[in-house]
């Protein structure tokens, strides 16, 4: 139920947190607003209708439809900790005139470290090569030569982006080529432009998927552009795990049509499928591209500055578009 500080600028402002909310942003947000915390969102089970009507602004990471918007009639702003926020409706929000607002930028640069060690991990064993030496079995035998590597490889990024672009620079501190397909050219950048997703996929034979999950771009990685990489193929996903035909990936790991997939997304998380787990050319990661305390410290910052604004001056710090 309500708790929090007294209201500085807004005492009419009662804003709903998750319970998992940094400590940090919690008190920010505390100093200036009345605070109500809820698990989930399952607000119509927790939250009276009085208080309901209360609630002005939301902090979440989870799904915010329009049943949600609709329980909360005098919602003004939804502020979504992370940059993706296809878990919002935004589209209705934008129709009950609620901003919705994200936490870009800050993760580009770990979610883009993340995903060259995942690249590396995949192509070199790395895991594999651990649990061999955990189970006890180098005393006995080497570990075989990896069948994959990074050289001479040449690397496709989908959906050039702010952290396909930091990707794409260490990819080139790699001494490797990049090409690259999104919805329109970059033309401030040199590296190659295709016009399609399965015409870059015949290009490289490296595909890192790095987009956001809407219906523009559901299941994009088909069969065939994982056929189109070829047998000596790598895929790795960091951007959404709709974004991805997972039956053909699935099939494509199994038959050899690519060689290798590391994922830290998935379509359905965190349900990872048996097919999947019995794949020994997949590396599957928990969704943490973003996940060190330094950095999600700084996106839950960003979330409660995002609100502080909107309350203080009428204009959120980064609304989506």
């Amino acid at each position: 139920m309500p708790k929090g500080g007294k209201p500085l600028s807004n005492p009419a402002a009662t804003v709903l947190i998750p319970g998992w909310m940094h400590e940090h942003a919690r008190h920010m947000l505390g100093t200036q607003f009345n605070l109500v915390e809820t698990p989930d969102c399952d607000i119509h089970a927790r939250l009276p209708q009085e208080l309901r009507a209360s609630i002005r602004g939301v902090a979440c990471r989870t799904r915010i439809d329009s049943q949600f918007i609709d329980a909360l009639p005098n919602l003004e702003i939804i502020a979504s900790y992370g940059v993706g926020y296809d878990a919002v409706d935004a589209a209705y929000a934008r129709s009950k005139n609620i901003i919705v607002t994200n936490t870009p930028d800050l993760l580009n640069e770990e979610v883009a470290d993340l995903t060259v060690g995942l690249l590396v991990s995949v192509v070199r064993e790395i895991p594999k090569a651990q649990a061999f030496v955990r189970e006890g079995r180098w005393k006995t035998s080497d570990y075989p030569l990896s069948r994959n590597t990074l050289r001479n490889r040449r690397i496709g990024i989908y959906g050039l982006g702010r952290i396909g672009r930091c990707i794409a620079r260490r990819i080139e501190a790699f001494g490797l080529p990049v090409a690259y397909y999104s919805r329109r050219p970059a033309n401030e950048v040199a590296y190659d432009y295709f016009p399609s997703l399965l015409e870059l996929a015949y290009a490289v034979d490296v595909l890192i998927a790095i987009v956001p999950g809407d219906a523009s771009t559901a299941k994009t990685v088909n069969a065939d552009v994982l056929s189109a990489l070829g047998p000596e193929g790598v895929f790795i996903n960091v951007g959404r795990g709709t974004v991805v035909d997972e039956d053909a990936l699935v099939g494509a790991l199994r038959t050899g049509t690519i060689a290798a997939a590391g994922l830290d997304v998935i379509a359905d998380e965190p349900n990872v499928t048996d097919d999947m787990l019995a794949l020994e050319n997949l590396t599957i990661l928990p969704h943490i591209g973003s996940a060190s305390v330094a950095t999600r410290t700084a996106m839950a910052d960003l979330l409660a500055r995002n609100l502080i604004a909107w309350f203080q001056s009428g204009a959120a710090i980064t609304p989506v578009p």
